[in-house]
């Protein structure tokens, strides 16, 4: 079971929050967790496709309750941090799929590839490698060819998060 985040506008076009809708169905039905930021739009979207595939979508909501956050989230995590939150959804996540958004979606997407972690993106996105260690950015046209993607990613990253832990709970302490 991967954990893949999903990342996006709160008010896109109609056609993304269908894109996001399938993207959930697919990646329930792949038996990934799905990490989002637990709101409107893609988030909420995204939430409805996990859900109605009986799927897992944590949501991690800005402010202090859990009751703003959509009711598709099967855990909702309110973390009174607005959009530091989105750091959470990262950090949590193996590998990103971004759809659409602006400057919330845009630090998501930046904190994603600073991280080492690949960012899958349907739409346009303005965020580059540019650092060896960062994480790759890849491109997809369809909602099946990111789900792929961001699990052939999702593989690679537990690896080096692996290899990692491994260092980590070594001799060294």
């Amino acid at each position: 079971m991967y954990n893949i985040g999903v990342i996006g506008g709160s008010r896109p076009e109609k056609r993304y929050l269908e894109i996001a809708e399938e993207i959930g169905r697919l990646l329930a039905r792949r038996g990934c967790r799905v990490f989002c930021g637990g709101l409107t739009g893609v988030m909420e979207y995204v939430a409805k496709g996990v859900s109605e595939e009986g799927g897992i979508v944590v949501g991690f909501l800005p402010g202090m309750s859990a009751v703003n956050g959509n009711h598709y989230l099967t855990v909702p995590v309110p973390t009174g941090m607005g959009y530091l939150r989105n750091f959470l959804i990262v950090r949590a996540s193996e590998a990103v799929i971004a759809i659409d958004g602006s400057t919330g979606t845009l630090s998501e997407a930046a904190f994603t590839v600073s991280e080492g972690k690949s960012l899958v993106h349907i739409g346009p996105i303005p965020v580059r490698k540019s650092k060896e260690n960062e994480g790759e950015v890849l491109e997809a046209r369809t909602p099946e060819e990111a789900v792929d993607l961001a699990i052939s990613e999702a593989s690679k990253q537990r690896e080096r998060d692996l290899k990692k832990d491994q260092f980590w709970s070594g001799t060294f302490w």
